[in-house]
This record gives structure tokens, sequence and C-alpha cells, in this order.
């Protein structure tokens, strides 16, 4: 027998008794999470890229039919349609004799849009909205499922009572028990011997008993008392009050500690504990101690207020007990470490951007550095600036300062201060196909025991392009004019610092210029044809590209060199106009680059193939050069040809990749530099990468890392540097991983060198030449809940390309 009744709330009560609280939107249509199967291969980072985003948490493991044993996957998900959907009742037998209660009995069965109740008797009074069903009581929406032997209450005051409670979520992984369900009214619900898991149903390898859980939709929060957490049936942690969020808003109370150990500071245990001290800001206090060290108190400070957004982050020790390594005796003293950030709107196109980095001494991050998950950091910089922007313009003024945190060697080898800059930059469209341009900066440069002074620079030029999808013609005029102020000692000081007796200056002038033009004239074909290839049909393009370039000589030895280097010889500087950074030295030209690329693409435009050929060819000397020793010069050079560059980067399929340089000097016949990467995919969530890196004279280098799943619950992963120069393997990394449906556990190990002397200066001692550091991390992942650390995953995303 089939009745309409009118769209009271009769189902409303059971949609609060998940213990979590709360229905979800499934408008969507997504299927239920708790069946959900589907792998990673969707997922999968592209090969060759360098930043993977972390693998979304993976229920595939789970049993996908794991739900309670009465779910309908017929009824519908969309709960926005409750409020006007009338409520269909089924029932063997109907009893309203007294026009206002109604008993139904006989697989009873209440049905109203995504709402499904379903019990063996039910009573139900039309006028005051009381129910009570019983036997065999059976609750389904889009959000969640529920069972319970007894439910009884009154949907207009939102009030109802369920015992012998089963639910599971559909919305969202999570089930349990309780042995009595009560929602207090359409925001309150209290549970009592109450279980939480996102493990199978009737399978938890962990769950969460707790007395009594009340959740509160209000604020966002629940409470739970006398809770224990159980893995299997071990119970091994006891709260007797534990409060946490329900929704995305943020609750004060303690994160996940950290446990950890390193050659440096020993053992590590961290308990940091958040504080939710307003809607704008927050704070987070993490107290820690190292074995061999001691103990530290970090902390964090986070604002949102009109117009600004910072950070303030801070660390201190009050006594280091552990061994010292650096130049500088630390031991016994009180260490510090002090980050902050901030950025200000003050008015439109305009903001304030600070930030000031400080160390209590050099060896801070080499003692208490997150050794395992970073790069090891040798400068600290900090700056203060004033920014805008417009259409054609961008402008700053500001400053920067620096400090040394390598250990290893003296606040020589910093940068210098620019105290303060001043940069203007513009692009301004004169037509479809001209453009004014113009590069500035005014720059104030400190840096005790060496020449100091000021440096304007100005780089105006004017730019065409002409061409289409076939060719292109691009010709460009600039002219450079930099001045320089410097101290009244400047003769005291050579290119590398203070002069000793009897040495003589490079610098003969207290203010000096160079002014000159910069011309060049770049201008390439395309060519395009169809192709085949294994029984593929591509479009293969063949693209010569000629690059001349103009810049007459000026003597620059009486320059000063700020901020300036050689850049590093590849593809792109082929095609550059200078060769060195900053403004100290413009490079002389009289040049021509030949070039010559070509590439496959597929029917769906994805390059498969790119290589590339280029070599400069000099008509004149390569006079312009850097500083050798305190006041001499690099000899010119006559060259008539440069390196040949090579590039070469091979994708056919998905799976595999092999991207590759090379340099060739002809004029000393040797190899510069040699590049080789090979990238392959295994299976779905596995990588196998192998590069060798080699520069003349400074380093060469063999890197293999890996993912490697054993099945589908193990995973392997290591990476491994070896330094053919230093005859010594320098990074050593191996670890494995284990995932299951609702855990995932990680162990990772790393032996490395970590000398922050490494190209920078000369060590302390002899004896420290091969100094090694070792570090174990192990990371237990509760899904659902969170995890003990997050420091595993920033590091194998970092070591092994393609990670996730």
């Amino acid at each position: 027998m089939t009745r309409k009744l009118p769209p009271r709330r009769l189902l409303a009560v059971a949609a609060a008794l998940a213990l979590i609280g709360g229905q979800a939107d499934a408008s969507s249509g997504q299927s239920p999470a708790t069946s959900d199967a589907s792998g990673t291969a969707d997922l999968a980072c592209p090969l060759g890229s360098f930043h993977c985003a972390p693998r979304p948490l993976n229920y595939a493991m789970c049993r996908p039919n794991a739900l309670l044993e009465f779910y309908d996957p017929s009824l519908m998900r969309d709960s926005s349609l409750r409020d006007t959907s009338p409520t269909q009742v089924q029932a063997r037998h109907v009893d309203s004799s007294n026009q206002s209660v109604y008993h139904l009995s006989g697989d009873v069965r209440l049905e109203r849009a995504d709402q499904l109740l379903r019990a063996d008797r039910i009573d139900y009074n039309n006028g005051s909205t009381d129910y009570d069903a019983n036997g065999n009581v059976r609750y389904q929406d889009a959000g969640q499922l529920l069972a319970a032997s007894h439910m009884r209450g009154n949907t207009e005051a939102s009030h109802g009572v369920a015992n012998d409670v089963r639910y599971q979520m559909l919305d969202a992984r999570g089930n349990g028990t309780a042995s009595q369900g009560q929602m207090l009214d359409a925001q309150h619900t209290r549970y009592s011997q109450a279980t939480y898991s996102t493990c199978d149903v009737g399978h938890h390898v962990w769950e969460f008993r707790a007395r009594s859980i009340t959740i509160d939709k209000v604020n966002g929060v629940g409470v739970a008392r006398n809770a224990t957490m159980r893995v299997g049936k071990v119970p091994f942690l006891y709260l007797p009050y534990f409060s946490f969020p329900i929704d995305d808003r943020r609750k004060s109370g303690f994160l996940y500690p950290t446990i950890g150990h390193s050659g440096r500071s020993g053992y590590e245990i961290s308990t940091p504990y958040y504080l939710n001290l307003a809607p704008n800001y927050d704070a987070t206090l993490d107290p820690r101690y190292y074995s061999s060290r001691g103990a530290m108190l970090g902390g964090e400070f986070r604002y949102l207020v009109p117009g600004s957004t910072g950070q303030l982050n801070a660390q201190y020790v009050p006594r280091d007990h552990g061994e010292s390594d650096g130049l500088a005796d630390t031991r016994g003293d009180s260490r510090y470490l002090v980050q902050f950030s901030d950025r200000t709107q003050l008015w439109k196109g305009w903001q304030f951007v600070s930030s000031y980095n400080h160390a209590s001494d050099a060896s801070y991050l080499y003692d208490f550095g997150d050794s395992l998950s970073h790069s090891a950091i040798y400068t600290l910089s900090s700056n203060a600036a004033l920014v805008g922007s417009g259409k054609w313009w961008d402008a700053s003024v500001g400053g920067t300062i620096y400090q040394n945190v390598n250990p290893f060697i003296t606040d020589r080898g910093l940068p210098y201060r620019q105290l303060p800059y001043a940069r203007f930059s513009m692009d301004v469209p004169l037509s479809r196909w001209l453009e004014l341009g113009l590069d500035s900066e005014a720059v104030a440069f400190r840096k005790t025991g060496y020449v100091e002074g000021q440096r304007e620079d100005l780089y105006p030029y004017l730019a065409a392009d002409f061409g289409s999808s076939a060719w292109f013609v691009r010709p460009k005029v600039a002219w450079r004019y930099t001045a320089y102020q410097l101290d009244g000692d400047y003769r005291d000081y050579g290119y590398a610092g203070l002069l000793g007796s009897g040495v003589g200056t490079p610098f003969t002038d207290k203010s000096p210029s160079r002014s000159l033009p910069v011309v060049s004239l770049d201008s390439g074909l395309v060519f395009d044809r169809a192709a085949s290839l294994f029984g593929n049909s591509y479009t293969q393009t063949l693209e010569p590209r000629l690059y001349y370039l103009y810049v007459p000589y000026r003597n620059q030895d009486n320059l000063p060199l700020f901020n300036t280097n050689a850049m590093t010889f590849d593809y792109w500087q082929l095609f550059s106009p200078n060769r060195f950074s900053g403004a100290d030295r413009q490079m002389d030209a009289n040049n021509l680059t030949a070039a010559l690329t070509t590439r496959l693409l597929d029917e769906g435009g994805v390059e498969r193939l790119s290589a590339s050929l280029g070599q400069i060819h000099y008509f004149s000397p390569q006079r312009v050069q850097l500083a050798r020793g305190q006041n001499s010069v690099v000899p010119p050079t006559d060259w008539t040809r440069s390196d040949y560059v090579a590039q070469l980067d091979i994708r056919l399929n998905d799976r595999w990749r092999l991207a590759s340089s090379y340099q060739w000097s002809p004029n000393s016949r040797l190899t510069d530099m040699g590049m080789l990467e090979l990238q392959r995919r295994i299976g779905t969530d596995g990588i196998f990468n192998f590069s060798y890196r080699y520069r003349r004279g400074l380093l060469e280098q063999y890197n293999a890392s890996v993912v490697y799943p054993v099945s589908e619950r193990w995973r392997l992963v290591g990476a491994w540097t070896y330094s053919v120069k230093d005859r010594q393997s320098i990074d050593a990394l191996a670890g494995v991983e284990y995932d299951s449906c609702c855990v995932s556990l990680r162990l990772v190990g790393r032996s490395y060198v970590n000398q922050a002397y490494y190209g920078f200066g000369p060590i302390a001692t002899a004896g420290r030449l091969d100094r090694r550091d070792n570090a174990v991390m192990f990371e237990v992942v509760f899904k659902g809940l969170g995890s003990t650390g997050g420091q595993i995953d920033p590091l194998l995303r970092r070591d092994i390309l393609g990670y996730q």
C-alpha cells in the first residue's frame, strides 16, 4: 500500500545521527566515497615535471562493496529536493483510524528525495510530529547510512534518540557504532559508547572509542570524553578530553607530533599546539626536545588584516649543550632564529613588502635545520621595499641585507648589501609591432672590507616584432649607460677587497661611467610537413634561426664588481645580449648565432621530440672579461666560434622521457658540458630516474632515484648521488612505503654530506673534509585523521623527480 503524506521532517532526525554529524549536499550525484576504487593513473604527474602535487588519500584498496548491507544504490542523491518533494510511504499494513496517528507495519518504507527510512514498525503522529520506529530500523541519505534497533523523536523539535546505532558516511570515509545517539536539537547531537574509523566496515585496523561524543554544528566543534585510540585491539593513546573540528573551520588544539633523528641533534620530538585566536589571526606553539642539544621553543603567528597579511616564525634554544663544528663555538650559548614576512597594500598599485630573517649565529641552520627535508641554506636575506606596478610599468624602492649561515666560512662570501635601491622598468606598445621600453636602477652597495659606492644603470630600448606563424624578424636597438660614485677611500681596495702594501688599485676614477649601444636582430623561419614514425602520424617542423648582436668595446677594468658574475653558458645564451649578470660588465660583441631546431608534434599538438643545435660565430675578439686577482683581469679571448650547443628532448609516449644537452668546444677540443636524463614511468604510481651531469673542472655526478611499486600495498623509494670528482656518495636515501585502506606508513633514512663549505670557501680544518650526517624519519597516516609528521613528503618530491 502506498500513500502520500505532507512533506514533514519525518526523515530529518536521522540525518544528524552520523558521528561527525551534518547532511551532505550530494546534488552532484557522484558515487559514494566508500566505494571509490579508482586508481591513480589519471592523476600521474607528467614526465619531466619539477613539482608534482601530493597524491590524495587513496581508498582504492578498501573493499569496493564495504557498505552496510542495506545500501540502496538506486536512491537519488540530490538533497536540494527535500523541501519540495512529497514523502512516499509503503507498508504492508497501515492503520490511520484516529485521523492523526499512523500505525505502519510490515516492511515499512518512507522515501523523500534522497532520504529513505525503513523499519518493521513505525508510529507517526501527524499533529505532534512524534514518531517511534521499531525493529530493524535503517536510514539512508546522500551523505550516510544508519541502522538502529529503535528510533523515536519529534521532527518539529528536531529531537530524537536512536539505540544500538551503526553508521557509515557516504560523502566521506568513516563508520562506527554507538550504544545510543541523541539529537538534542537541529545543531547538537550526543553519542554514548561511540566508535569511529575510516577502515572497512567490520575490519577496523584502527578506531577511536569514546564514552561520549558531542557534536556542535554551530561552532563546528566535536568533543570526545574518555577517548581511546586503538590499533587492532591494543589501546595506545588515551585522551580524557579531546576536541576536534567537524568542518573546515579552525580549532585550537594539539597537532600531530613529529618524531625523528639526525646525527647533528640526536632524537627529536615535537608536540605543536595550535591556537585559533581569531578568524583573521592564529598562532602555533611548538615545544621541541633534542636529545643531543636540549630544549627548544618554537612558534608561528599568522595574521590577515584589511590590506595586510604576514607571518612571524621564531625559535629559541635557552642553552645548547651540543657539539659545535663551525668556526664559532656555540656550546652553552642561547640560540635563536627569527623569520618575519609582511605584504601591506598601501594604495592602488602600490604595496609595502618586507621580510626579516636572522639567526643567532652562522651554525644555527646547520645544527637545527630540518636535515631530512630541506636543502642546505647558506645565506639569509632580509628586505624591505615599496613596490608599485601599472599597465606598462613596474617600480620598487627598498633595501636588502644578508647574513652568513655557512658555519665554515667568514662573511667575506656574502653578497653586497643594497642600501638602498630603486628600480623602474616600462614596456609601452607604440603600435601593433613596435614597443618602447626602459630598464633602470640606482643602488648603493655596502660591504665591509670591499670597495663601496653607488651605481646607476639606464637601459632604454626600442623593439619591433614582424612576422607570422611561418617567420619572424625582431630588431632591437638599445643604449646602456652606467655611472658610479665610489666612496672616498676607493683607492685602498682591489677587486677582491682591501689591498696589501705596495699593490696598485684598478680603480682610477671616483666617478667612472660606461656608455654604449646594444643592437640585435633576431630572425627565423618555420617549415612543417607531415611525417610518419613507428606507424604514427606527426607534424615535423624545421626552424632555422639567425641572431646578430653588435655591442662596441668599452674598457671597463676600472669599474667595480658589485653584483656581476659570468652566467653559465647554455643554449639560451646563444641569443642573450650579455653573458654577465648584473650591470657591472656589458660584453662587447660582433656575433652571429646560427641555430636549427626540429620538432615532432603528434595529432593532438603534443611535442614528442625536440632537437636543437647552435653556435655563435665571433667576428671580433672578446675583450671584456672579469677580474683575476686584486688588480688584473682575465686576458681577452680571440675565439672565432663558441661551443657547439646541442639539446635533445624525446617523449614518444607518456611512459618514457629522455633529455640531453651537450657542449663541445672547438677551441679547446674538449667537452665543456654534458647532461643526460632518463625517466621511466613504472605502472601507475612508480617512477625511475637516471641522470648524468658533467661540467669541465667543476663537477661530474651520477644520480639515480626510484619509486618502485612492489605490490598494491608496498612501494620502495630511493635516491643516490655520486660525485666522481670527490670519489664518494654525497647523498643517499632509502625508504619503504606501505599503504592500505585506512593506514599508510613511511620509513625513510638519509645519509649525506652536510658540510656547507662545498664550493663556497675553505673549510675550518682539513679533518672535516668528509663529515657526514644521518637522519631517520618514521611517519604514520591514519587516513581521515592526519599524520604524525609532514617532513617525508617534501623530501621525496624534491629528490625523486616525478614522485607523488
